[in-house]
């Protein structure tokens, strides 16, 4: 009697864990706006090293990881891949939305919105 009650207070605890850890993450706020960016052939290229393109990232917060990034930086930090060299890429962030436009430095979600024609979230 006793053994079946702790292994049914073991198979309680093990459902109780499994359910805690396989709850889903919930999808970012701009997850769709930066699905839209993207879907518009808007690109963002910036560097892993750059704190302006960490602030960028910053808000879309869980939603960056849906961004049209481009990673200019080698890994050793010290040149550019060629890509966005070829891009004419001179500054971080550069965002190069589908009509050829360029803008430099971190921009503003309506900004972004408004040169893209992606509709921020309500």
């Amino acid at each position: 009697m006793k053994n079946k009650l702790i292994i049914g207070i073991v198979i309680v605890v093990v459902i109780v864990l499994a359910f805690l850890l396989a709850k889903p993450t919930k999808p970012g706020v701009y997850d769709t706006f930066a699905q839209c960016l993207k879907d518009s052939g808007t690109i963002f290229y910036g560097a892993f090293w750059c704190p302006h393109c960490r602030d960028q990232k910053a808000m879309f917060g869980k939603s960056a990881s849906v961004l049209p990034y481009v990673e200019c930086s080698t890994p050793d930090g010290n040149s550019m891949v060629p890509l966005c060299q070829e891009k004419g890429v001179k500054a971080f962030p550069t965002w190069v939305f589908p009509n050829g436009e360029k803008s430099e430095g971190t921009l503003t979600l309506q900004t972004l919105s408004e040169k893209t024609n992606c509709p921020l979230p309500q």
